[in-house]
């Protein structure tokens, strides 16, 4: 039986955010050199890719949302998730307001779970 996805109460890391950040800026650039080996052109994709804010809050995120729906949690969990990153890291809240926003359908990284319109 397949429960609902709950959100990690206590984070496994307690990383300062200037770490995560580091964390994260080498991240975007395996990014854009995978892309530009692979001959993009940068001004096409540039925009595309997520800020180092924003992977800092996707790298979180990832970590405090625990299985079975892991890879899709609904958008109740997923806000809640990113609504506690902000709690313990301040600093990110503009970064994390603007995700809680609705998807920008040409950023396929967004974390947002696109809502059925019924």
């Amino acid at each position: 039986m397949i429960g609902e996805a709950t959100a990690d109460p206590s984070p496994r890391r307690r990383a300062s955010l200037e770490v995560l950040r580091a964390e994260a800026a080498d991240e975007r650039s395996v990014l854009v050199e995978e892309r530009l080996r692979a001959g993009e052109d940068p001004w096409e994709f540039m925009s595309q890719l997520p800020s180092v804010d924003e992977i800092v809050v996707l790298l979180l995120r990832s970590e405090r949302i625990l299985p079975p729906h892991a890879v899709r949690p609904d958008h109740e969990v997923s806000d809640r998730v990113l609504r506690r990153i902000v709690d313990d890291y301040p600093q990110l809240a503009p970064t994390v307001w603007s995700m809680l926003e609705p998807a920008e359908p040409e950023r396929a990284w967004t974390p947002r779970v696109r809502r059925d319109a019924a």
